[in-house]
């Protein structure tokens, strides 16, 4: 490995622990108002979404249907189920019947 590497490494790693030590260091003891806490709530699925939804419609850009028909199954059965393999595996199930069907 490259000697150079090594301060690389370990500045990010501290740049990537910094932000994440110093909420916990300045407002351990600190009530977040619950406006706030449920925008904070919010940032994950937010950031899943904006991180998945290009990919999918990519993933079949001549049949758009397909991709569409698999995110409405998961939104619907995540919603009222829950859960992450049964949405995962049905949402590429029904994708690739669409596919295969309207292919």
């Amino acid at each position: 490995m490259d000697d150079n590497l090594i301060p690389l490494i370990l500045g990010m790693a501290a740049v990537t622990y910094g932000p994440r030590l110093l909420p916990f260091l300045f407002l351990g003891n600190t009530q977040i108002p619950k406006p706030v806490n449920a925008f904070l709530k919010c940032i994950p699925v937010a950031a899943i979404g904006a991180l998945i939804i290009p990919g999918v419609m990519t993933a079949t850009p001549d049949m758009p249907a397909a991709a569409l028909l698999g995110m409405g199954f998961t939104a619907v059965y995540g919603f009222f189920k829950g859960g992450i393999i049964v949405p995962v595996l049905g949402s590429v199930g029904i994708a690739y019947l669409a596919l295969a069907g309207l292919g």
